[in-house]
């Protein structure tokens, strides 16, 4: 997924979802010049924001 669909998956600005990126909070590369995620890594990365914030 892109940055656009990201921000909007996971319902925050793009942005944010950059800086995440950028500072290696979230899970993703680059392909070019632009940033890329696979949807079960960021699912996976939920999960375990989740489990550290119990």
């Amino acid at each position: 997924m892109t940055i656009k669909e990201l921000s909007e998956y996971l319902k925050i600005a793009e942005k944010t979802a950059y800086r995440f990126a950028l500072e290696k909070k979230i899970p993703g590369f680059k392909i070019g010049g632009a940033w890329r995620f696979r949807k079960t890594e960021i699912d996976s990365w939920i999960k375990e924001q989740e489990r550290m914030n119990k």
